[in-house]
């Protein structure tokens, strides 16, 4: 492999996971039975991992007992808990696709993906603050109400048979046309033999996930995963992270999203360690009280989330001391949080991965002793088993190290296809198999890559590229300065001129002078952004994925833009 180009391998020396993920887990109940494998703060329920195989193979039972089979898709549209885990391994054990549906969905969103991918039961909360998940259902499902729970014929959501709402001690009263979650686990049983024999039918290469991917047009689009996909992933993520049967990781981030189900869950499941879930939804307080009271080794979040606990009132109260490692994700890491975190948080092997959900997620990440410059100012190096490459956008060609292009990848975790979509899948993988991500990105000689922007936020100024990524990274140094993102908008004399959203830090009050002072001297003129607004938040997903064409939208409605009007 020319050292010069773009490209590399992943070392191949531990092998893939070859076994269907009920049977990894399975083994991994058999070898140490006796140790925690989760516990949900919130719910007050706690599993070590032979107690936690029985519920799952109850459940299991309880979903052939549906009338389920291998293949049939079953939605779960919850927030955290321990029936979503519950859900993913048993879903697995039978070999039913589970279809990860983001709880902030409302009617029209939660319609189509039901009906995409033909789903024959639904696992919902009831409701969640403002959401009403059995409210929205009945809405479009109005049948629910004169049906028989597990008999359900709707005409908008023709497939769907059986909705099972998750109950907690307490919860009186039925909703008709609806199971409890309770009762239907308990309809099975630990020692189904059936269990046993759909599991030895089962292939690692099959189906068993489906996650939407929010394009920013167009339909949402069903990634879909196997066992091999997001098993050896779960896997690999662990290994860099070192996690042992003594590692406790705290999990705050969403689990319909890989980050939660995969970087979370499954990395803790295939090394013997402890899922702890601190909340159903984020919430910075329990974050921090949880990591104190259950000794946490381990913490994920987003960028967003650690700054929300690091600029927390309340933060200096909590013991972090047992902290080692974690994750960072979703969205580029600016670098003075990564240093904050590593400080105050005694994170000091916490490591950055990058991917996306048609990977199983991740393609790259650093490792617990990668030096800090490259931990923060990388994504990491490719991971075991994988080949990424870098590619121009325009002519395919392999650039070279140092010079920007799309990120590529290509092995075991690119996804199995988006759901019944042939055609969007070939736009993604090509012929020879390589994911095409929309990532720009360059690689360093070492290996070591940095994600520098999409190729659609990519802004064009007077014949100047600019990523919005380094002029975020530039602001974030503003002392004042709490979080940034800046895009493009359209002008009639360059083309386009940038703009800057800036959420000042707590007490602090900034003015558009003073961040432009600051950009003086110390950055090219045509990097200093035209407009700058000062917000509270930013629009963004549930997994905290800022929603830039948003942004766009949102300010080039206020300042009059279009695509053809001057500024």
């Amino acid at each position: 492999m020319n050292p010069t180009l773009s490209m590399a391998q992943g070392a191949t020396d531990t092998p893939l996971i070859e076994q269907t993920l009920g049977d990894f887990f399975d083994d991994m109940a058999a070898r140490q039975g006796d140790h925690e494998a989760l516990v949900s703060v919130h719910e007050g329920k706690r599993y070590s991992y032979r107690e936690l195989q029985r519920e799952v193979d109850r459940l299991a039972s309880a979903l052939l007992g549906l009338g389920l089979a291998p293949g049939d898709r079953v939605g779960i549209w919850s927030h955290n808990n321990a029936p979503w885990v519950l859900m993913q391994l048993a879903t697995a054990k039978v070999g039913i696709v589970l279809v990860n549906i983001n709880p902030a969905y409302r009617t029209s969103e939660l319609e189509y993906a039901l009906n995409k991918v033909a789903c024959k039961a639904l696992v919902t909360m009831k409701r969640f603050k403002t959401s009403d998940y059995v409210g929205m259902l009945r809405e479009l499902a109005p049948e629910l109400a004169g049906a028989a729970p597990g008999a359900l014929h709707s005409a908008r959501l023709p497939h769907l048979r059986t909705v099972a709402w998750i109950d907690a001690a307490g919860d009186e009263g039925e909703l008709p046309g609806l199971l409890r979650f309770s009762a239907l686990h308990d309809s099975g049983t630990a020692d189904d033999p059936q269990v046993g024999v759909i599991a030895k039918t089962l292939k690692a290469t099959d189906p068993i996930n489906i996650q939407f991917t929010s394009g920013t047009t167009g339909f949402p689009k069903g990634a879909t995963l196997t066992h091999r996909n997001i098993l050896n992933n779960g896997f690999f993520i662990g290994e860099c992270m070192k996690l042992t049967p003594v590692d406790r990781l705290c999990i705050p981030v969403p689990l319909y999203h890989c980050f939660g189900m995969v970087l979370g869950n499954l990395a803790c499941l295939t090394h013997g360690a402890t899922i702890v879930y601190p909340n159903d939804g984020f919430d910075p307080l329990t974050v921090m009280q949880t990591v104190q009271d259950e000794k946490c080794t381990g913490l994920h979040g987003v960028p967003t989330m650690f700054i929300a606990e690091l600029d927390h009132p309340r933060f200096k109260e909590f013991d972090f001391s047992t902290l080692r490692t974690g994750i960072m994700a979703g969205s580029p890491c600016p670098t003075e949080v990564m240093k904050r975190v590593v400080e105050q948080m005694h994170l000091r092997e916490i490591t950055i991965a990058y991917g996306m959900t048609e990977t199983s997620p991740v393609s790259c990440q650093s490792s617990t002793d990668t030096p800090l410059e490259k931990r923060v100012s990388t994504v990491g190096t490719v991971q075991p088993h994988l080949e990424i490459k870098i590619v121009d956008p325009v002519d395919g060609a392999i650039v070279p190290r140092g010079s920007s292009g799309e990120f590529c990848t290509r092995g075991y975790s690119v996804m199995h296809g988006y759901w019944e979509d042939p055609e969007k899948t070939r736009e993604a993988i090509d012929a020879e198999g390589w994911m095409h991500t929309g990532d720009l990105a360059t690689m360093d000689v070492e290996g070591y890559v940095n994600i520098v922007g999409r190729i659609k936020d990519l802004v064009i100024r007077g014949g100047e590229n600019i990523y919005p990524r380094e002029i975020e990274e530039f602001l974030y140094r503003h002392p004042k300065v709490q979080d940034v993102q800046v895009v493009g908008l359209p002008d009639k004399k360059y083309g386009e001129e940038l703009c800057a959203w800036i959420i000042a830090k707590p007490g602090q009050s900034v003015t558009a002078d003073e961040v432009r002072d600051f950009c003086k001297g110390q950055i090219a003129h045509y990097k200093v952004p035209r407009y700058i607004e000062f917000v509270t938040e930013f629009p963004m997903t549930v997994t905290g994925k800022i929603q830039k064409f948003k942004i766009r939208e949102a300010m080039k409605h206020q300042l009059g833009l279009d695509e053809d009007k001057t500024a």
